[in-house]
């Protein structure tokens, strides 16, 4: 088989490593793999599975496995034949005041590139007044007929130049085949990069001359999908699919020339919630570079009911807390992640609905085991990592598969050292589960999506612009360490897409994106500032932030406050 034939089949498992694979790393002559290089320390195995152990975080490690990511916005509004476009959000981010002189400020120089369920390249408001794309490249990784992008051994990259020959054909998808068949990635974009339509109604996003890039993420492998129980015909994409976007994305880079804004508008429950995700690790890389940005969105899950957080008293007689989980009628299964803090030793027991008890699981060095029940059709398989390689906290998973419907008893332990125990659960992201399956006492904070705890990035939460209240199922803050995250809030309740209106993190990352390319065009390709990277551009935005007075800053759901282009530029005039 090719390689790239490799990275496609279900039949070879993806491997994360945190090297590069050299002269030095001896690799076992009978092995059947390819390799990816992503970055200086990062790369992917491709693996014959049958030369493997099934996927479990007690053999791999758990920063080896990829993890699953979902969409991060919510349904849509208004449909496309009922629009009537809005700037309502553009203008309370202080967007539109800067697209105006004196600064006109519109991306121009600047790239965004999105990762995400691709774009609908032939909609006007991804083109020139004279009909050519502003798609500076396209990447489709479902697509195996044409060449992959350089340094990348599968998918079809597609140029600027190709995409204008498509235009120009009677039937575009005839030449150039790809699109965007949800519509979430479409959306994002022209929220953050749309740009005015010459025909039919008025349209513009937040940077209308900024180019694009774009990468059609391609489906997780249905072994990744049956690992993590993702129901059938919900989009699920693999880690190690998006560290290759993120390098694709990379390459276009030119510092002091093209500086780049990353959008990142998927997200996970998996994950330590403090910024040690394997997207997190190669994210943190690159917002550490000059002249690139990295927004991302902080999910919908703080109303959701998918994250309890407990504290152990070690001193008294009763050194356990009892986490109760609903379990709806309908789930087939799901796993479930407890981080625990050092110093503290956590075990579990688990009692099913109908009474039968799990006793108590204690810690077994690169081993997870299996337990069935008598009276019930459920298996659980318990892994433990008592120091998970990327935190160095101890995380314990559980795997239902058939759960039975009902409330189910995690009694957590701590022991080993006297002291409150602090530990967290999450279960998966909303759409990855049945409505009805959350804790019974959630906790509504450190519930953004991973990657959204990435230190240096750019996170943002949501609200409504249209009365300044928080959004109901935007993710909060802090991290599990109490990180400060998030670091901004912007608009992303009923917010004018080119397909209508959408609500959601996404919308309110597009948003974002699209004013960081502002100030991008402002700070580089005007030469104001040519040396900034994620850490500064995440310090103007908070500078220039709208804050109320009744609130206390940094805070848990707002950050440190709501997104203000125009209040940056006002700070650097000594306006405020």
């Amino acid at each position: 088989m090719t390689c790239q034939e490799k990275i496609l089949s279900d039949q070879y498992v993806d491997v994360l490593t945190d090297f590069q694979l050299n002269d030095a790393i001896q690799v076992p002559k009978d092995l059947d793999y390819c390799y990816q290089n992503i970055d200086s320390s990062l790369g992917i195995f491709y693996i014959k599975r049958k030369q493997l152990p099934e996927i479990d975080t007690s053999t791999y490690g758990y920063l080896y496995i990829p993890k699953c990511y979902g969409l991060m916005s919510d349904s849509p509004g208004t449909s496309r034949e009922k629009y009537d476009f809005n700037p309502l959000s553009l203008i309370n981010s202080g967007i539109l005041a800067v697209q105006r002189p004196p600064l006109s400020l519109t991306g121009r120089g600047v790239a965004i590139g999105f990762i995400d369920t691709g774009i609908r390249y032939q909609e006007e408001v991804f083109r020139n007044a004279d009909g050519s794309s502003r798609i500076l490249g396209l990447w489709d990784q479902t697509i195996q007929s044409g060449t992959p992008p350089k340094g990348l051994q599968y998918g079809s990259a597609y140029s600027r130049e190709e995409i204008n020959m498509a235009l120009q054909a009677e039937d575009p998808y005839s030449v150039l085949p790809s699109t965007d068949t949800i519509g979430h990635g479409t959306a994002i974009a022209s929220v953050a990069a749309g740009s005015n339509l010459q025909q039919g109604f008025t349209f513009t996003g937040a940077a209308p001359d900024a180019d694009i890039l774009v990468v059609k993420l391609k489906e997780a492998k249905p072994h990744l999908r049956n690992y993590y129980n993702i129901p059938e015909g919900v989009p699920c994409y693999a880690g190690s699919d998006i560290w290759s976007a993120l390098y694709y994305l990379e390459s276009f880079a030119q510092t002091f020339i093209r500086p780049i804004v990353i959008c990142i508008g998927i997200g996970t429950n998996l994950g330590d919630h403090a910024g040690n995700a394997e997207v997190s690790r190669y994210l943190h890389v690159l917002s550490a570079r000059r002249n690139r940005a990295i927004v991302i969105c902080g999910g919908n899950e703080g109303n959701a009911g998918h994250h309890y957080e407990g504290n152990i008293n070690g001193d008294s007689s009763s050194p356990w807390e009892d986490v109760e989980l609903r379990v709806a009628e309908g789930e087939q299964g799901f796993l479930t992640e407890l981080w625990g803090a050092t110093p503290h030793l956590f075990t579990i027991a688990i009692r099913s609905p109908s009474g039968e008890l799990i006793p108590r699981i204690y810690y077994k060095e690169k081993q997870s085991n299996n337990y069935s029940f008598v009276y019930e059709k459920t298996i659980l398989t318990v892994g433990f990592a008592l120091i998970e390689n990327s935190s160095g906290d101890e995380l314990i998973t559980i795997r239902f598969i058939n759960p039975t419907p009902g409330i189910w008893t995690i009694r957590v332990f701590s022991e080993g050292n006297r002291g409150a125990a602090n530990f967290h659960m999450w279960l998966p992201i909303r759409g990855f589960l049945q409505s009805d399956t959350h804790f019974l006492k959630p906790n509504p904070y450190t519930t953004l999506t991973v990657p959204g705890f990435t230190e240096n990035a750019i996170t943002v939460s949501t609200y409504d612009d249209k009365n300044n209240s928080f959004y109901l199922n935007s993710g909060r803050g802090f991290s599990r360490t109490n990180r400060i995250k998030p670091d901004i809030s912007a608009p992303g309740v009923n917010v004018s897409t080119v397909l209508g209106t959408r609500s959601g993190a996404g919308m309110a990352a597009a948003i974002t994106a699209g004013g960081v390319a502002q100030f991008l065009q402002w700070a580089v390709t005007e030469g104001n500032d040519p040396l900034v990277d994620s850490i500064n551009i995440k310090n103007y935005l908070i500078r220039g932030a709208s804050r109320s007075e009744d609130l206390t800053y940094p805070n848990r759901d707002w950050g440190y406050g709501r997104l203000n282009i125009a209040g940056v530029f006002d700070w650097l005039a000594g306006f405020s």
